[in-house]
């Protein structure tokens, strides 16, 4: 079986990830869980390795050689995009593609708090987008651009590893590139970035100190940042982004922080009533209040309690919140809320009416 005919039944069959190892049939995230592709005997390694060679260019063979894993973006006409890292494990060949769609959801499509348009459309600041693997940051990282794309005249640049969803200009002018392909690094892409006369720049990832620091320049001189972290919740974003510089630099970092953080979103999935799973969001939006906590390190921890009060006024949510609501939506089961929660007595004191008001 071609590699192509993999990824046409696994999208058929609603899959976000697709794992090809050694001895083991194709194997199918659906809903979190993995499973087999019916009817598909074990791979060799030789197939799993011509698959891999078909969809690199000589430049990533070369560098898949030097460096034994590679990361990469497929597009499979008629099917959609797919990014893919190839690797070695007990030396034999492996690839793991996670399905991207042909078209890029809008918020209102995807069903996220309408205040991600607001901070979409703000004219400058840090925005990030944070969670585990696989919790959909890209996805909402795609509408928020999508956003701007529909209704301001912005030039949008793009930085990622890979390329993931692809854009088609509407109001905006977007400009994609991709690392290892378009630029050697973040860094070096994002420097280059600032040169480019750029409204809104979108960094695939924070991954070190140099890509931070260029970032909170480019948000601080008047661009909107917008990139991504692998954190569970603001609280734990906030402390990440300022534990990349050293200790002596931390007390200007949280001041400079404080002052071009917009908002912070959060999001896990939940299984969902109606099949498959739904993003809950946090929401942390940027206040006068919340600077303030986010500049003193002492009171960092009181920042859930003002983004819990804040609902009504700044559109600001806490996870718990988020998953209430999708429990009065008839969204979740309660009982799998509970499993999910942050703090599972609050939720469950919400649920039974107790002070639901507070959080409605």
């Amino acid at each position: 079986m071609e590699l192509g005919d993999i990824c046409r039944l696994a999208v058929r069959k609603g899959a976000s990830d697709v794992h090809l190892k050694v001895g083991r049939p194709p194997m199918l995230r659906v809903d979190g869980d993995l499973q087999p592709l019916g009817g598909v005997p074990p791979l060799t390694n030789k197939q799993i390795g011509e698959m891999a060679w078909k969809v690199m260019s000589e430049v990533q063979r070369q560098r898949f050689k030097a460096q034994q894993d590679l990361d990469l973006s497929w597009h499979l006409q008629g099917v959609g995009r797919f990014r893919v890292n190839v690797f070695r494990q007990r030396n034999a060949m492996g690839m793991v593609l996670r399905t991207i769609p042909d078209k890029v959801r809008t918020i209102d499509e995807l069903g996220l708090p309408p205040v991600l348009k607001r901070v979409a459309l703000g004219p400058r600041g840090l925005v990030l987008v944070t969670g585990a693997t696989g919790s959909g940051k890209s996805t909402t990282l795609a509408a928020m651009v999508q956003e701007v794309n529909a209704h301001l005249p912005h030039h949008v640049l793009t930085i990622e590893d890979p390329i993931e969803f692809a854009f088609r200009d509407q109001k905006a002018v977007i400009n994609q590139r991709e690392i290892g392909v378009d630029s050697v690094s973040f860094p070096v892409a994002l420097r280059a970035a600032l040169r480019q006369d750029p409204d809104v720049i979108l960094v695939g990832e924070l991954r070190d100190l140099e890509t931070v620091e260029i970032a909170l320049q480019a948000a601080e001189t008047g661009h909107l940042v917008l990139s991504t972290l692998h954190t569970l919740d603001a609280v734990e974003a906030i402390n990440r982004l300022i534990g990349f510089f050293p200790p002596h630099h931390q007390k200007q970092i949280r001041h400079q922080l404080a002052a071009v953080l917009r908002a912070v979103i959060s999001q896990r999935l939940v299984p969902s009533l109606r099949g498959g799973r739904v993003a809950a969001l946090e929401v942390l939006i940027n206040t006068p209040t919340i600077s303030e906590c986010i500049a003193d390190m002492d009171r960092v921890r009181e920042i859930p309690d003002h983004m819990l009060q804040g609902h009504k006024v700044h559109g600001s949510q806490t996870f718990d919140q988020a998953v209430f609501r999708l429990c009065l939506d008839g969204v979740v089961d309660p009982k799998v809320a509970l499993r999910y929660a942050t703090n599972p007595d609050e939720l469950a004191l919400r649920l039974r009416g107790i002070g639901a008001d507070e959080w409605a």
